[in-house]
């Protein structure tokens, strides 16, 4: 390790969460409704959208309306990427000639892709078309992001209200999000990573002479538009097999860079949009402050786990300073680090580096910042909702302690919220390691590990956390294209995204409707340091207590397995 990297790491870091904050500002703008720089453009676009769709912009929804509106639009949204992916071999724009997908990869696909997932069971070079990728994938990783967004514009009106009925219109906020927020971004990104030296293009392949005088034919896609979106989506599916670490989509230290940033800055941008739409800014800072904090502990645990000599090559007197396998020597182990604790604390899931590769401790790491539930920063909107139903576990158990009703944001936390609270954050474990049971003992399910041992535990835990956790990120041993695996990873990320969204829109259901109450003398304080502690000490209890034992029986096993296998030698 050196300061370099350590550098690069804090500077990664830093400019997201930077840049998050003026286009939190701005994204809380859409939101409102309010006026936009953008407005003289598309206002007359989002007034023919509404008109074409029949929707009144203005009234606001119940919360039962709006999830009601959001699950219909998701499961219409599902069941046409099915159709496409099914009927791919018959539709245009498929110069390579690939045919339909089975019926257990497309519903993975669909589940992924609606989900804000993106796990992919699939090669994307090999098994897509490129209007599947583009009118199926890319445009699901616009519109599931902004998903997400709608739930986190929801739940702070639920705070900001006083004595109200709505909690926004679903419709107007998804596009609004997409028009305002979504577009403008991909299409900047996409053109500088144009320029940058990353293919868009509608031809099948190209032809290139090799080293060695021969011939190769390199798969093309439309790849800078479907990078931009997946990264700023915090969607994370690439068009791939190797996702970011192919040269095609992350040519150089410069775009690795610039993507790497994009996983977080519209996460943290959703996390500043919440403050400001909630007028709780102060209390803002410590969510964010949180956030920051893990992560950055996260990053820096993958890269000491990186950059120690690996005890196989120390026992075989080889010189090496770093675990390099799996890892691209264009990017090294910062950059890998850097990105890895990004994309698992993001729902993000892309890679530049092959996680199944690190050592047992930095892959156990990125697992663990999954566990967190997505929340450093997580999604745009999904991250800041859930980190919300952090705090609100957090008050509450302050609130026992002290004897009185605990309060957040201005509203009383009661009963009904904490039940709801506790639905959403129970899902997580009850998916990850119920999954993760079962088919550690189904012999259906053990015919995809590539490795046994804990290593085969891990790549089993790993898919289903990814999974439940929208992430989309795997351990590469794993052979998941199998009825079994695709069928119950598209269940863990179906149960994952809209089990909590339904419970976080009843909790802006409850909260809209309650007084907003001026802070008293008995009141918690949540934008010091000390409710910072209790916040992190809360979101750390509930994955220490819940997934201990199982990367007790993975990763940390198998950490002591390689010190003992080489100490025996």
């Amino acid at each position: 390790m050196t300061w370099q990297g350590w550098a690069e790491i804090a500077l990664t870091l830093a400019v997201a969460i930077g840049l998050g904050w003026p286009i939190g500002v701005y994204m809380s703008r859409v939101w409102n409704g309010e006026r936009t720089w953008l407005d003289p453009v598309l206002r007359p676009v989002e007034r023919l959208v509404y008109a074409g769709c029949g929707v009144d912009s203005k009234r606001s929804q119940t919360w039962f309306g709006y999830a009601a509106a959001l699950l219909a639009f998701n499961a219409v949204g599902f069941f046409l990427v099915y159709a496409i992916l099914r009927l791919q071999g018959g539709l245009p724009l498929n110069p390579q000639g690939f045919g339909a997908l089975s019926e257990h990869l497309a519903f993975n696909t669909a589940a992924s892709f609606v989900t804000n997932t993106n796990w992919q069971s699939y090669g994307g070079e090999t098994t897509m078309s490129q209007f599947s990728q583009m009118a199926a994938l890319t445009v699901q990783n616009f519109v599931s992001a902004a998903t997400g967004a709608t739930i986190a514009a929801a739940l702070a009106r639920g705070f900001a209200g006083h004595r109200g009925e709505g909690v926004g219109n679903f419709w107007a906020d998804l596009t609004r999000t997409t028009l305002y927020v979504l577009l403008p971004a991909s299409i900047i990104l996409a053109t500088t990573l144009v320029a940058l030296g990353v293919p868009q293009t509608l031809a099948a392949s190209a032809q290139a002479a090799t080293l060695e005088g021969g011939e190769q034919k390199l798969s093309l896609f439309a790849v800078a538009s479907q990078l931009a979106i997946k990264q700023l989506g915090i969607n994370g599916g690439g068009v791939f097999n190797v996702n970011s670490s192919h040269p095609f989509e992350n040519p150089t230290p410069l775009t690795n860079f610039l993507t790497a940033v994009s996983i977080n800055v519209l996460g943290w941008a959703a996390f500043f949009a919440f403050g400001r739409s909630a007028k709780a800014f102060k209390d803002l800072r410590a969510l964010v402050a949180a956030a920051a904090v893990l992560l950055s502990l996260g990053a820096a645990g993958v890269y000491l786990a990186e950059t120690q000599s690996p005890p196989a090559l120390v026992a075989a007197h080889v010189d090496a300073s770093a675990n390099m396998e799996g890892k691209e020597l264009r990017f090294g182990p910062a950059a890998s680090a850097a990105w890895t604790a990004q994309t698992t604390g993001a729902s993000n899931g892309s890679v530049n580096a092959m996680h199944g590769s690190y050592m047992p401790l930095g892959g156990g790491i990125a697992m663990f910042l999954m566990m967190l539930g997505e929340i450093l920063p997580g999604g745009i909107g999904s991250g800041i909702a859930i980190m919300v139903v952090m705090a609100l576990l957090s008050v509450f158990i302050a609130g026992l302690m002290v004897g009185r009703t605990p309060e957040y944001l201005g509203k009383k936390v009661e009963a009904k919220e904490i039940k709801l609270a506790m639905l959403a954050v129970l899902i997580v474990p009850f998916s990850m390691l119920g999954f993760s049971a079962i088919a550690a003992v189904l012999p259906e399910a053990l015919k995809g590990l590539l490795n046994q041992g804990p290593h085969g535990l891990s790549e089993i835990l790993y898919a289903y956390v990814s999974a439940t956790a929208n992430n989309g990120s795997a351990f590469a041993g794993l052979t998941a294209n199998a009825p079994w695996w695709n069928t119950t990873l598209g269940l863990a990320m179906l149960m994952g995204r809209f089990v909590p969204i339904v419970a976080v829109l009843a909790i802006a259901g409850s909260l809209v409707a309650k007084p907003k109450l001026a802070p008293s003398t008995g009141t918690l304080p949540t934008d010091s340091a000390q409710f910072v502690g209790l916040l992190i000490g809360i979101i750390l209890i509930l994955g220490g207590l819940q997934f201990f034992p199982a990367l007790a029986l993975g990763p940390i096993v198998e950490h002591f397995q390689v010190l003992g296998a080489v100490a025996g030698r």
